[in-house]
């Protein structure tokens, strides 16, 4: 069993930055690939970012790219997502996902290969 719990979350301006972090529990958290993904008000989750188990590769939405940077810390069992550049269209709850089983070191944006979500964490961003 592996409880991940996200914290960060805000109001922030459009142009501003917010950054949220990821605790994980589990002994193994290194071999985790470590992902991202938000869902706003009636519309489908979707992959923001992730960041694999070694050699730490990571893969961003297009819609992100350029923006987000996510990275982990595997000595304090953490991954975080930095959101610079704010935008009032990434305004959603934000989930943190663990991919327990990865063989891969190339990280996967499908949400349904992930084995443990997050509560999430609510981001909003005005204009």
């Amino acid at each position: 069993q592996v409880q991940l719990v996200e914290s960060g979350g805000g109001l922030v301006q459009a142009g501003g930055s917010l950054r949220l972090s990821c605790a994980a529990s589990g002994r193994t958290f290194s071999r985790y690939t470590m992902g991202w993904f938000r869902q706003a008000p009636g519309k489908e989750r979707e992959f923001v970012a992730t960041i694999s188990w070694s050699p730490s590769n990571t893969r961003y939405a297009d819609s992100v790219k350029g923006r987000f940077t996510i990275s982990r810390d595997n000595a304090k069992n953490t991954v975080d997502l930095q959101m610079n550049s704010l935008k009032p269209e990434d305004t959603a709850v934000y989930y943190c996902a663990a991919d327990i089983n990865s063989s891969s070191p190339w990280p996967s944006a499908i949400g349904q290969v992930y084995d443990y979500w997050g509560q999430g964490t609510q981001v909003t961003v005005s204009s």
